[in-house]
């Protein structure tokens, strides 16, 4: 199509490190075949997006299935290190495009969306999958500052 630069959030649902461990331990809302179908699907799109015709990609998704799949992320940010007030482990697998900087970090014992014990602190809800995807405005903004030029 033409573009120049790739920036992709692939669903992450069926990827994360979480999801893995439902499937282990027989906890997933599916069966195991329809939990391992869905993993396999969301792979498949993701590989996608890193095997797009772009010179330049960035593909982004929480610590999951994808380290082993595919290869290890060329790096793993934070929100708290672009000015969020939250703690969130982010990978990004990057084709021709420069390690992100850090460009606000702020240091807390705790930040605002983690429980005492460090978990995120979103309940069950019919929307928390949804909630806990959306890309923090600090890294969206770092993203566009520093390989959007």
């Amino acid at each position: 199509m033409g573009w120049d630069l790739l920036i992709a959030h692939p669903e992450c649902t069926y990827l994360t490190v979480a999801n893995a461990g439902h499937i282990a331990n027989g906890c997933s809302l599916y069966t195991e075949e329809e939990a391992r179908h869905r993993q396999d699907v969301a792979a498949e799109f993701f590989m996608k997006m890193i095997e797009a015709p772009v010179n330049k990609i960035a593909v982004e998704n929480p610590v999951g299935v994808m380290s082993r799949r595919y290869r290890k992320p060329d790096q793993i940010i934070q929100p708290w290190q672009f000015g969020e007030d939250a703690s969130k482990k982010t990978c990004l697998w990057l084709k021709n495009l420069p390690l992100l900087i850090p460009s606000k970090i702020i240091i807390k014992e705790r930040y605002e969306n983690q429980c005492s014990n460090g978990q995120n602190r979103l309940g069950p809800s019919s929307n928390r999958s949804e909630l806990r995807a959306t890309t923090y405005r600090g890294i969206a903004e770092a993203m566009a500052n520093q390989w959007g030029k």
